[in-house]
């Protein structure tokens, strides 16, 4: 039997969480490989309640490939082993509240799980969900110490999978007939949705799709608005999506790419496509399967594209120097 693999999720009692945990457990993600789930919350009695009762949930679901949970409230032990940390727990935007201000209120939260990351696995790798995921991934990555920058990543593939939804509904076609969908820069509203790249059976988009002013349009702006139009419709943010896209970008990882394809994450920085060094930026990727991947080269970027792709990671450059004093060399 292979030896079991440690998760760790913060946030574990919340709305992402509670759609996340059982796909971690169920073989799902991991496949028949043994996981142990490290489920970290506030140290606040009602909410480890609160956990304690999702961990009971998650038991009774029998799977077969869980093999253990562990409820806390210290990063220390959450952290401590594990070789997968999917960091989704972070403050929502309140009312008013400007994204400068948003960063300043969760930067401290990654800060100090940077620093108990550093008691993870010698596999460690870490993604961030929690919002501005870029900049809370590249403050937890500066103050984790030993741990490769690259083993950091920031999810963006709640945008590619909206994206992909866009173009099959617009193309008439499925979700599985579109492929190689690029999110380019910030999760944020200035995020690139490369259409000009994708393809549709095979064939670019911009061939399928010959509309190009609901392209340049219509599909970015569905696109970069789809989380708030959710809010409005709800009342509440997305949590099964991005759940579910949160299993997708494990598995991006954790399996090998298959030929002629990609995938987006927010990774850091080596300067492709113009992404200045020092930050996490949404890039094509490549993943070998076994722990490496590499930043796809040499697609063609046209002027539209690059002026969309500078203005998301020039927001990226900004975002980084608001919090320029938590951050470590």
């Amino acid at each position: 039997m292979q030896s079991p693999i440690r998760v760790a999720v913060t946030g574990a009692a919340g709305q992402i969480g509670y759609s996340l945990l059982y796909r971690l457990a169920s073989g799902e993600t991991f496949g028949s490989r043994p996981v142990i789930l490290h489920l970290l919350d506030l140290p606040i009695p009602e909410i480890q309640k609160a956990l304690e009762g999702v961990a009971m949930e998650v038991q009774d679901c029998g799977f077969p490939t869980l093999h253990g949970i562990v409820c806390t409230g210290d990063p220390n032990v959450a952290f401590d082993g594990v070789s997968w940390a999917l960091l989704v727990g972070a403050k929502p935007r309140g009312p008013g509240m400007a994204r400068a201000d948003l960063i300043r209120e969760n930067g401290p939260i990654f800060v100090g799980q940077g620093q108990a990351l550093a008691r993870g696995a010698a596999d460690l790798r870490a993604m961030v969900v929690g919002n501005p995921c870029n900049t809370n991934c590249l403050i937890a990555a500066s103050n984790c110490s030993g741990v490769p920058k690259e083993r950091f990543s920031a999810m963006t593939r709640l945008d590619q999978n909206r994206a992909v939804h866009q173009l099959a509904q617009k193309a008439g076609v499925t979700n599985g007939d579109v492929s190689n969908l690029t999110i380019f820069g910030n999760h944020s509203e200035s995020m690139y949705p490369d259409f000009e790249n994708a393809r549709i059976h095979g064939r670019l988009v911009p061939d399928v799709i010959q509309d190009g002013e609901w392209l340049r349009g219509g599909f970015l702006k569905a696109v970069q608005d789809r989380g708030k139009a959710i809010i409005a419709a709800r009342g509440k943010s997305s949590a099964a999506s991005a759940a579910s896209a949160a299993i997708d970008h494990v598995r991006d990882f954790e399996t090998k790419t298959p030929a002629g394809q990609w995938f987006s994450a927010g990774v850091w920085s080596d300067g492709s496509y113009s992404a200045p060094l020092g930050i996490y930026a949404s890039l094509p990727l490549r993943s070998d399967g076994l722990g490496s991947y590499q930043v796809v080269q040499g697609l063609p970027i046209s002027a539209f594209a690059a002026g969309k792709i500078k203005a998301t990671t020039d927001e990226l450059v900004s975002e980084r120097a608001v919090v320029a004093d938590l951050l470590k060399a």
